[in-house]
């Protein structure tokens, strides 16, 4: 039995001689190398040194460089080889290695560990400092001085808006220090606005007497109305308003006893006019498709729309100081088929006095084709050009004029006494008749196709003519 107690003790201290061999043999082992379990940024460094890991660390890693925004999502983007970008994990493994106990390797068998090291960035401070010189948000607020940044009201196209320049002035000082310590953290991207690289500069008195008026230069110009003509919408917004500020003659806002802007007079009524002038078609030159396939023009007539200016005048008038907000059709003291700048649409009346046809289309589909008589003139009795309408239909009516009465079944004028018509009287119409037994003014026209066309064309509908 004693035997066997002093064998068991044998064999127990050499088992335990052994294992703290071992133990301090991969103590001193991990001392050099990393321990069990490690990895770092996703590569297993277990028993591996530092220069074996930094190798496939520095191969695994890349930098492409560092793209900075502004508040306005303006971009710059600094690229690693400009600035002479260079990177190292081998500081960061040592200082990393350091912190772990190599005595206690053991509790790694149990406990992995792994962790994310950025590296040792090294770069040329002198190229990072003339890059961010080029860097063009940075470069516009370089060297400005805080009263540089101005508060006034200016006119645009768009009307008279507020230029504050005092709200979120970019401090490139600070944004310079974001942009070095990104590039130093290898960073892809930085938003200066996010960092806190802009700040509101304070208001001196005058400032705020502007932003006062402002409000009431911006209550002016804020008109909701829209004038509908035809398919096209006109709104009468501060691109339009601000012309109806009356201002002083050294060109301040002129203001009430209330402090409000004040409506220059006969504002509304210029823009009334210059609405009319551009919408109003009655007696307009006109470009037409003919037929015989020409672009012809077409000067004069009485069809076309006219606005009602006295009556636009007062509506904007009490509108506008109303502060409505609606889409408005004018009032118009003549008005055409259609509304807009193209009022003769693709339903009208076609009479080409040279080829001596006359034509009717319906939504741009041709409907009736027929010859016709015009105008004698030879006896100066020329059916005149002009865009016109049909402004009456009648039947069995009696022509009358010096010398003749002439009864006709269907009756259409298009102009004073001149009109559309059956003749009887007449066995042949086109070609070069009405240079000398033309009519004396009317558009002769055979029986048959004068049928289709009294029970096809409304009143109202445009008659084009020309030679």
């Amino acid at each position: 039995m004693k035997r066997f107690l002093k064998h068991f003790a044998i064999i127990l201290c050499i088992l335990l001689v052994s294992l703290m061999g071992t133990y301090v043999g991969l103590a001193i082992y991990y001392h050099n190398a990393f321990a069990y379990g490690t990895w770092i940024n996703g590569v297993y460094c277990t028993g591996r040194s530092i220069e074996e890991v930094n190798r496939e660390l520095v191969q695994d890693f890349s930098y492409d460089g560092l793209t900075v925004y502004d508040k306005d999502g303006n971009s710059y983007t600094i690229s690693a080889e400009e600035i002479g970008y260079q990177f190292d994990f081998a500081k960061a493994l040592e200082i990393y290695q350091k912190k772990s106990n190599s005595w206690m390797w053991i509790d790694s068998l149990f406990h992995g560990d792994s962790t994310q090291l950025t590296p040792v960035v090294s770069y040329n401070r002198e190229a990072l400092q003339q890059v961010m010189r080029q860097i063009p948000f940075l470069e516009a607020e370089r060297g400005k001085t805080d009263e540089a940044h101005k508060v006034e009201i200016v006119k645009t196209r768009e009307g008279y808006q507020l230029v504050n320049e005092r709200l979120e002035v970019l401090q490139t000082d600070v944004a310079e220090n974001f942009i070095t310590a990104a590039i130093e953290e290898s960073r892809t991207e930085l938003d200066l606005k996010e960092n806190g690289c802009y700040k509101d500069l304070e208001l001196t008195a005058q400032m705020q007497d502007t932003l006062r008026l402002w409000e009431k230069v911006e209550q002016f110009q804020e008109s909701g109305i829209v004038y509908k003509i035809g398919e096209e919408q006109i709104p009468v917004d501060a691109s339009v308003v601000c012309d109806w500020i009356e201002l002083r003659e050294d060109g301040g806002f002129a203001t009430d006893d209330n402090g409000d802007i004040r409506l220059r007079e006969g504002a509304v009524e210029e823009f009334v006019d210059a609405l009319a002038d551009e919408y109003d078609t009655v007696g307009i030159s006109r470009q037409f498709h003919a037929t015989r396939g020409e672009i012809v023009t077409v000067e004069g007539g009485t069809y076309g729309n006219k606005i009602d200016r006295s009556a636009e005048v007062e509506y904007l008038s009490c509108a506008f100081l109303d502060r409505r907000r609606e889409i408005h059709e004018p009032v118009y003291t003549q008005k055409a088929k259609i509304q807009g700048k193209d009022d003769i649409g693709d339903t009208y009346v076609e009479v080409d006095m040279g080829e001596q046809m006359m034509y009717y289309y319906v939504d741009g589909v041709q409907q009736v084709q027929t010859p016709i008589v015009t105008g004698n003139t030879s006896r100066r009795m020329g059916t005149p050009s002009g865009v016109n309408f049909v402004y009456l239909k009648q039947k069995n009516r009696v022509l009358r004029g010096p010398g003749y009465a002439s009864p006709v079944d269907f009756w259409m004028p298009v102009k004073g006494n001149i009109g559309i018509h059956d003749a009887s009287w007449r066995g042949k119409y086109g070609g070069a008749i009405y240079k000398t037994n033309g009519s004396h003014g009317c558009i002769n026209t055979p029986r048959d196709a004068m049928v289709q066309l009294y029970e096809a064309v409304e009143v109202g509908t445009p008659v084009v003519m020309f030679y």
